[in-house]
């Protein structure tokens, strides 16, 4: 077995690496954008693929990963894990469709509710103790799962025609469109902005660059949410106009 995440703020890495060890504690685990994910892919028969649900669907960097390297997919067994700040209701099997037209196989799938990385919103916000009891709870799912697909019958959320029909019509429908292309709506307040340049090294799209001793955003955000998530001087927003509260998986463990 292999793990392979893409993640913001670590969720998905978290959960990812959480999967592997309770499966094999010798699995390893890579992020998309290291360099030795695709060879791991190519010599792994079980791949245990964890991403970030946006909009109940796939963040543009993950559905680009997975159709430029579509080859290696073919006759891979995958299991989804979809991670999420409420809802999804496909988020596994959005995923699971694209893997399946390049051929892998869909051994299952596992929708873990997390704390809520979206930091320019109010929306989704809550306590420190709950965010705990989130993380908390995807970890005992997570066990339940290995459990199960160790003894062959498989968590099975987000796959089927009903998880479709519910992720469609919860929110595909109305915000979908917002994956299609890389955004070029990451703002960046110049009062703000220290011209620290972390977030020129966090980006995973090299969207951003320190001109002048300030951060500039291109049009090639995957609204990851990783440099807002991490700016120290709160600067960065996407979605709203202020920071609300920056997340990152290690506060809650």
């Amino acid at each position: 077995m292999v793990g392979i995440y893409f993640s913001g703020t670590g969720n998905s890495k978290y959960a990812a690496e959480s999967f592997c060890k309770e499966y094999d504690g010798k699995a390893v685990t890579y992020s998309i954008e290291d360099r030795d994910a695709l060879h791991a892919i190519s010599s792994a028969e079980l791949i245990v693929l964890a991403y970030p649900v946006q909009f109940s669907t796939v963040p543009k960097i993950m559905r680009d990963f997975i159709m430029d390297n579509k080859e290696l997919w073919k006759n891979k067994k995958v299991f989804v894990i979809a991670t999420m700040g409420l809802f999804s209701g496909d988020g596994a099997g959005s995923l699971g469709r694209l893997l399946k037209s390049c051929g892998a196989e869909v051994t299952g799938g596992l929708h873990l509710k997390m704390p809520d990385i979206v930091a320019d919103v109010r929306a989704l916000k809550r306590t420190l103790e709950q965010n705990k009891e989130l993380v908390s709870q995807a970890e005992q799912k997570i066990k339940v799962a290995v459990k199960r697909l160790k003894e062959g019958h498989p968590t099975m959320e987000g796959i089927g025609p009903l998880y479709r029909f519910a992720g469609f019509f919860g929110q595909r429908l109305y915000f979908g469109h917002k994956t299609k292309e890389y955004s070029s709506k990451l703002k960046i307040d110049k009062e703000k902005c220290i011209g620290c340049g972390k977030c020129e090294g966090l980006c995973p799209m090299k969207n951003i660059t320190i001109s002048e001793h300030k951060a500039v955003s291109g049009s090639r955000c995957t609204m990851c949410y990783r440099c807002i998530n991490k700016c120290p001087g709160q600067a960065i927003t996407l979605l709203g106009k202020g920071v609300v509260e920056q997340s990152e998986i290690e506060k809650y463990l």
